[in-house]
């Protein structure tokens, strides 16, 4: 084992570690830019959820303490279903028919920023921030959405 370390070792070139140091580094980068989203949102900014499928907004809530639990399902086409479960701050797709369960291994979603994802039912649930005259915080019009 040591022996094939040492050999990968003399194998490589000094601008070879220069490069995996800064890609490295470079993979930090996404958190840092989401770190900075969070903490641009307000104390009294006011958090919502909203279920896209095929784009077009079929449901919004305001994710809060008082946001009572609530259990609704969606059918994106036929021999498809979603349902989606409202928990006060969070919200997740509880159960569906999809191959992969991506969209339910996702689990529970509540910072805004954070998606949960169903490609084949075209499902998207996104969390975003508002301040209190209704202006969205972060908007994304640059955003690209495949459908």
């Amino acid at each position: 084992m040591l022996d094939k370390i040492k050999f990968h070792l003399s194998k490589m070139k000094p601008l070879d570690a220069v490069i995996i140091v800064c890609l490295f580094v470079a993979s930090f980068i996404p958190h840092v830019v989401y770190g900075i989203q969070l903490s641009q949102v307000d104390e009294d900014a006011l958090i919502y959820a909203t279920v896209k499928i095929s784009g077009e907004e079929v449901y919004r809530v305001e994710l809060s303490e008082d946001t009572p639990h609530e259990t609704m399902t969606f059918y994106p086409a036929d021999n498809q279903y979603n349902i989606i479960e409202v928990d006060g701050t969070r919200i997740r797709n509880k159960e569906d028919n999809s191959p992969d369960q991506i969209g339910v291994r996702k689990g529970w979603i509540s910072q805004p920023g954070e998606t949960a994802v169903v490609l084949p039912h075209e499902l998207i649930i996104e969390i975003h921030a508002e301040s209190p005259d209704g202006k969205e915080i972060q908007e994304d019009d640059e955003v690209i959405i495949p459908l």
